[in-house]
């Protein structure tokens, strides 16, 4: 639950930032389009410090690199509260990003290093609930701050929350190393570690490319507050959250493949539906579709991360974790970009579902054929899965 809390940290950031946008467009004379910044700039810190993150965890121990991790994360949160400038701001997100790097691979080797592999579906459900519960509370968290005490309120809330979750790390998680006699990286080549982070960044361009699209619309478009447009999306969070550990029981029972091609699908038919017209964007008969792009999204987690952690050793649970981190940062960056674009000619309907549009061609065409890619295609309840050693 540490290392649960810890990831959800990051989570937060994304969600809860993502809402105070417009207003620190405002506040600083900014378009919806530059604005996207201020998530890529994090999210390229982030991808950047993962691979020498993970790497240490594998040689250090997560316990050490988590809480290094929260204290220049929770550095970095104080640094944009205090930003006098747009540039400033930015600069204070890359060391934000740099310090999550740290702690991502970090919580996600914690989160399954008690549990056996055929039993990591269900650990990892719990991983992903996490950050759907993150979904939930980053949004009314940001729009309550926003409307009562301005958006550096919001950078200002994650400096305690990550004292919260370095104290918590502190004294669960133990500060043992795994043993790595090999430096080569053989089984990080495998397929499915590949599938694995291709299924991760998908994931979180579909995600973080939505959010980021249905904040600005509601708002700008919509006449909503932070708060309002904040609370429309608890209904799409609540799904992500509840859909993860079913995933990973459905991971353990019958195989990874299963749950992420639903996961897509789902997804995918959702956003075509979004963008097609099939209901008006701001109306509560949009509600059910972002649902089922909701509950589609949150049972990709738990699958992709346990057919790539089941793939190698433990003593390489550091660089496989940094891995999909890296892909689900690429991904986050590469939406709310791609969403920043779609909206730079302004925040209309029209702009908003040839971006859905767009968001269901990811997830159907290109998707589905990487879920396929996951672990086996299917097992019986009761069958264990050995662990896969790295060659």
């Amino acid at each position: 639950m540490a290392c649960t809390g810890a990831a959800a940290l990051l989570q937060i950031d994304g969600t809860l930032i993502t809402v105070a946008l417009p207003e620190v467009g405002r506040s600083l004379e900014l378009a919806a389009g530059p604005l996207a910044a201020v998530l890529t700039a994090y999210f390229a810190a982030y991808a950047l410090a993962l691979f020498p993150g993970g790497g240490l965890v594998d040689r250090l121990g997560s316990r050490r690199l988590a809480l290094a991790g929260l204290g220049v994360f929770g550095l970095g949160a104080a640094a944009g509260a205090l930003a006098p400038s747009f540039e400033v701001l930015l600069a204070s997100r890359i060391v934000q990003g740099a310090g999550a790097g740290l702690v991502s691979p970090a919580a996600l080797a914690g989160a399954v290093s008690a549990f056996p592999p055929d039993r990591r579906g269900v650990a990892l459900g719990i991983w992903g609930a996490g950050s759907g519960i993150a979904n939930l509370l980053g949004p009314l968290l940001g729009g309550v701050l926003t409307v009562l005490l301005g958006w550096r309120a919001d950078w200002w809330a994650l400096v305690p929350l990550s004292i919260l979750a370095a104290a918590a790390i502190w004294v669960v998680l133990p500060s043992g190393v795994r043993v790595d006699e090999s430096p080569e990286l053989g089984g990080l080549r495998q397929r499915p570690v590949a599938a694995a982070a291709l299924v991760a960044t998908l994931t979180f361009t579909v995600l973080i490319g939505t959010f980021f699209l249905a904040q600005q619309y509601l708002q700008e478009a919509g006449g909503m507050s932070p708060l309002g447009a904040g609370a429309t999306l608890v209904f799409v969070a609540v799904l992500v959250a509840g859909a993860a550990p079913l995933a990973g029981r459905l991971a353990d029972a019958y195989g990874e493949r299963p749950p992420a091609v639903g996961g897509f699908a789902a997804a995918g038919l959702g956003l075509a539906l979004l963008g097609v017209g099939a209901v008006p964007l701001a109306g509560a008969a949009a509600l059910p579709l972002l649902g089922l792009v909701g509950l589609g999204l949150g049972l990709l987690f738990a699958p992709t991360s346990r057919a790539a952690l089941n793939a190698v050793s433990e003593s390489r649970h550091g660089r496989v974790s940094s891995v999909l981190s890296f892909g689900r940062l690429v991904g986050a960056g590469v939406g709310a970009a791609l969403a920043g674009a779609a909206l730079a000619s302004g925040v209309t309907s029209g702009n908003v579902r040839a971006a859905l549009i767009g968001g269901a061609v990811l997830c159907l065409l290109i998707g589905l054929p990487a879920a396929l890619g996951l672990g086996s295609p299917s097992r019986r309840p009761g069958d264990a899965r050995a662990p896969v050693t790295a060659g």
